[in-house]
């Protein structure tokens, strides 16, 4: 696809960008082979190919999921201001 300098006028403004007169034309070739690149792209054909979560085939190392420390919930609520049903009562600050 190739885009003329009226094209790259629309987009800058409609982007509210301003772009000098003699950039125009290097704008155009550019935003013309991003286009061509992605037209390419588009005629590949991705049937059988799964989507991948990250390009890396890497697999997260995670730690164990074990308990380090003891439940404290009573020690914290009876140091609290303000306490209700085993929640921490707060001012309200939004009308």
């Amino acid at each position: 696809m190739s885009l003329g300098p009226d094209d790259v006028k629309n987009i800058a403004h409609l982007a509210r960008l301003n772009i000098d007169e003699s950039d125009i034309e290097s704008y155009a070739e550019s935003l013309s082979s991003i286009l061509d690149l992605v037209e390419q792209m588009n005629t590949v054909d991705t049937t059988d190919v799964l989507p991948m979560a990250h390009p890396m085939d890497v697999s997260q190392r995670l730690r164990a999921d074990e308990v380090l420390e003891e439940n404290q919930r009573e020690h914290f609520q009876k140091i609290a201001p303000k306490t209700e049903d085993g929640l921490y009562l707060v001012p309200k600050v939004i009308e």
